[in-house]
């Protein structure tokens, strides 16, 4: 009885060493290494040197460019939210009231499945300043083309409208979810005493499809805090496009590990913008109970 009971106990824990191995040896110790390399100076080459929290004062008391790395990349994510969010709840909505739904859903969800690398080629191509696509169709209209990757003023609008259409077929498939899971009994009986279109969508649907929108805004969030390929090929190398007007703290982040081989510094890079993304999730978690959803 007792070696049967045994075998229960250690049967499931048979099962799961795979996963578990993998997580302690691609997870775990890497984060725990990073933790520590950011205490140290370190090139790589030669053995860590300790130096305890000076690699964090560096960034945020003596770095000129950490700090606006930071800005950027926060408005990077946030722009991506307000421009995105509201025009995939828009096309979802248009999209529930059309018919073949399942082929327009194969259609905007393209997006998602092609290649990023390619994506920011093709839009290289769309947004160059002298023989773009977009520049010829504005010069056909007697309009002058700006330097929609080259202006420091347009570099970083230029990544957040590419970023936006990459994600709008995430977005409107989670949204159309959404929209799906809501009985219609609610607007039925909203338009029974009268209610406007607009006053069932303010009043029934978006305070039922609350759960959805909160995810969408913070996993969109976090995504656009994090994101680092798209803006390496927009803008070759890792200067972030015209004076830097564009480079995020991961394109940074990359610049000090690998090119200046700063790995100490590069590392506590990584554990700022960690702490960034731990903190959102925090409020995502928080968020989704007030809104109704029990987060697992």
């Amino acid at each position: 009885m007792l070696s049967r009971l045994n075998s229960k106990e250690v049967a499931p824990w048979l099962f799961l060493s795979p996963v578990i191995l993998f997580a302690l040896v691609f997870f775990v110790l890497p984060v725990g290494f990073a933790a520590y390399v950011s205490l140290t100076t370190w090139d790589s080459l030669t053995p860590p040197r300790w130096v305890g929290a000076k690699n964090y004062q560096y960034l945020f008391a003596t770095d000129p460019v950490f700090l606006k790395t930071l800005w950027q990349t926060l408005y990077f994510a946030v722009g991506t939210l307000a421009i995105g969010v509201p025009l995939a709840l828009l096309v979802a909505l248009a999209f529930s009231k059309v018919r073949h739904q399942g082929a327009w859903r194969v259609a905007y969800t393209l997006p998602m499945v092609t290649n990023i690398v390619a994506v920011a080629f093709i839009f290289t191509f769309v947004l160059r300043q002298t023989d773009g696509l977009l520049n010829r169709l504005l010069g056909l209209l007697g309009l002058p083309g700006p330097g929609w990757l080259t202006d420091p003023r347009l570099a970083m609008l230029s990544a957040i409208l590419v970023f936006v259409w990459m994600e709008l077929g995430r977005n409107m498939l989670l949204f159309a979810a959404g929209l799906g899971s809501i009985d219609e009994s609610y607007s039925e009986a909203a338009r029974l005493d009268g209610a406007s279109e607009w006053q069932v969508f303010r009043h029934v649907t978006l305070p039922l499809l609350r759960p959805t929108v909160l995810f969408v805004v913070i996993t969109g969030f976090i995504s656009g805090m994090s994101y680092f390929t798209l803006m390496l090929v927009l803008f070759p190398g890792t200067q972030g496009g015209p004076s830097r007007a564009a480079l995020t703290t991961g394109q940074y982040m990359y610049q000090m590990a690998f090119e200046d081989l700063r790995m100490g510094r590069a590392s506590a890079v990584a554990y700022v913008l960690f702490a960034l993304v731990f903190v959102a999730s925090l409020v995502q978690l928080r968020l989704l109970r007030r809104g109704g959803m029990e987060a697992p």
